[in-house]
């Protein structure tokens, strides 16, 4: 028998993390009051309208637009700012694959760069070699919770007269130079999907300081109306993607309880750093003095095999799981290397449409050192935990790496 759990002897841990959603009567007494109310949707009630208010003003912008995804919002977020059919944007290759899909469905065309492995946002360094005529657009992803560099980005954006549209899907209450992110650039767009620290089950959102994409937005996703026109009169291109007077219920009771539970994860975040910088094997994303608050969606950290015997982070991550600690290893391919992106079924019924771009021999090298063998995601509920829950995470690592030979 061995000393690891996974070889047959005594875990860390056996008692289970947060659990996620929180939740508490507030919800319910919410979703209670909309019931009651008969004014289910949000042409007709005001929690939605309410929750877009008090979240574009806590994220320093003037203009909120609820949606009924992150998705969605990244989508009407690129249409409102002017990229459409045939404009390149520029976005990492290391993140969720709603980031490029919504340029596909703009009409625009998703250009993958690599990410820094210091902080798993894009490389802005290689932005400006990718800028070629039909660039209209970037879109930085505040990967993790972590805001990329914004100075950088918005000085290119401007040299060059691009839109800049933040996926701030992870990044509630993030902020970069004091100033939260999601209007620093052309617009910004968050998710409140089942996962995600502030959630509805699904919704998103979009900010804007900028009036013109603010009714842009608002008409595409409310079926091409404008607000001060007849009910049956449509000005432009939109579909129903309102979000519900439920949903807007919801986020505002788990808006209100936010700020709290980022304090704690943002607590626990630096505990576990504090700690894990001592164990060999583990790289921590870098610091920055810019990044003035980070949501911890994601506590990210780089696995350095050569610290654990060589043994490949699939083989420590179930090692981990046997110890009672799950940790992710977050994507697990490149987002240029999906079935989706490969063979490039983006038409109707899966029809092969052939845009300019091989991303079936695309390489990024640093993408896919994290997605094969570096990243190591510890999910945002367990930040929510306590001292002694940090504690086992740090004692799990150290027992694994210090008894790695059995792994071999």
């Amino acid at each position: 028998m061995g000393s690891l759990a996974i070889n047959g002897g005594s875990p860390v841990r056996t008692a289970p993390f947060q659990k996620w959603p929180v939740w508490n009567e507030d919800e319910i007494k919410g979703l209670e009051e909309v019931i009651r109310s008969g004014k289910w949707g949000r042409i007709h009630g005001k929690k939605v309208e309410d929750f877009e208010n008090h979240f574009a003003e806590y994220h320093d912008a003037k203009f909120g637009v609820c949606v009924n995804s992150g998705t969605t919002a990244l989508q009407i977020a690129l249409r409102a700012a002017g990229i459409g059919a045939g404009d390149e944007v520029i976005l990492p290759g290391y993140t969720f694959i709603a980031t490029a899909t919504a340029a596909l469905e703009a009409g625009a065309i998703p250009i993958m760069i690599d990410i820094d492995p210091e902080t798993y946002n894009i490389d802005v360094k290689q932005i400006e070699a990718n800028i070629t005529p039909k660039t209209r657009g970037i879109m930085p992803v505040h990967f993790g919770g972590r805001p990329a560099d914004m100075d950088a980005i918005n000085a290119i954006a401007r040299k060059h007269n691009l839109k800049v549209i933040e996926d701030a899907a992870q990044a509630w209450g993030s902020a970069w130079n004091g100033t939260k992110v999601g209007a620093l650039g052309t617009a910004g767009c968050f998710s409140f999907q089942s996962s995600k620290n502030v959630n509805a089950g699904e919704g998103g959102i979009i900010l804007t300081n900028d009036a013109e994409t603010e009714k842009f937005a608002r008409s595409f996703s409310n079926c091409g109306r404008l607000p001060n026109g007849v009910w049956y009169e449509h000005y432009y291109l939109g579909g129903n993607y309102r979000m519900t007077e439920f949903q807007g219920a919801v986020l505002q009771a788990q808006f209100a309880r936010y700020p709290e539970m980022q304090a704690t994860r943002e607590k626990n975040a630096n505990l576990l750093s504090q700690h894990l910088k001592e164990i060999e094997g583990v790289e921590l994303l870098k610091d920055d003095p810019k990044i003035t608050r980070n949501s911890r969606h994601l506590f990210i950290w780089r696995y350095k095999k050569e610290g654990f015997n060589n043994v490949p982070k699939a083989k420590f991550l179930d090692a981990m799981k046997a110890e009672g600690v799950f940790m992710s290893a977050g994507y697990s391919i490149p987002l240029y290397s999906q079935p989706l992106m490969k063979e490039k079924t983006f038409g109707p019924a899966g029809k092969v449409v052939d845009i300019p771009i091989d991303f079936a021999n695309m390489n990024l090298p640093e993408t896919e050192r994290a997605c094969y063998d570096e990243a190591v995601w510890i999910v945002q509920s367990p930040l929510l935990g306590t001292e002694q829950d940090m504690m086992d995470m740090i004692k799990a690592i150290k027992k694994v790496q210090e008894h790695s030979s059995e792994l071999k």
